[in-house]
């Protein structure tokens, strides 16, 4: 069995972890994280966990880019897998650099593309909720804030929502990574 070591590889400026035998790099990227703020007459369907991390609590339908997908089919797949529900994307919502985790999320605009939805096995329930009805206290994740409030600030119109500048945490580089 092969054995790797972190050290810098020839032509490169940061830690690489490297086969001590053959001198392979493999390379460690980022996760792409896929999902929807899937909208309805002024409400948005969001999908209460049944999986780790975080089960019980609420959030967009998204998950992991599957190899061999695109943004968009990921997109689609997860609105299916999680609330089953097929939806038509109209767009980049906002784009999330998660430096702490090694996420960059991408976010669509998007609506029902068919009636109806339910829970998929990734969600204990799933349900549509007018901006005001929504559980602030029991989202799962800090982005799902960030993409709902750039759906309800008017992101809609075009424009990409990325980090808030109070994310100081979401933007700061692993330890030994390249500043940015």
């Amino acid at each position: 069995m092969s054995r790797f070591v972190r050290r810098v590889p020839d032509g490169d400026d940061r830690e690489r972890l490297i086969c001590a035998d053959c001198g392979h790099v493999a390379y460690e990227n980022p996760k792409i994280v896929v999902g929807s703020v899937v909208a309805e007459d002024d409400t948005v369907l969001l999908c209460r966990r049944a999986i780790e991390p975080r089960p019980g609590f609420w959030t967009l339908p998204a998950g992991f880019l599957e190899m061999g997908e695109t943004v968009k089919e990921g997109a689609r797949r997860e609105a299916w897998e999680e609330a089953r529900a097929r939806i038509a994307l109209d767009g980049v919502l906002a784009v999330y650099s998660i430096a702490r985790i090694g996420q960059v999320q991408v976010i669509f605009r998007a609506r029902f593309d068919e009636p109806g939805f339910e829970a998929g096995p990734e969600s204990l329930e799933v349900r549509r909720f007018a901006w005001d009805e929504i559980p602030w206290d029991e989202i799962a994740f800090p982005s799902v804030r960030w993409a709902l409030k750039a759906w309800r600030n008017g992101a809609a119109g075009g424009a990409v929502a990325l980090n808030p500048p109070e994310d100081r945490r979401g933007v700061r580089p692993l330890p030994g990574g390249a500043a940015s």
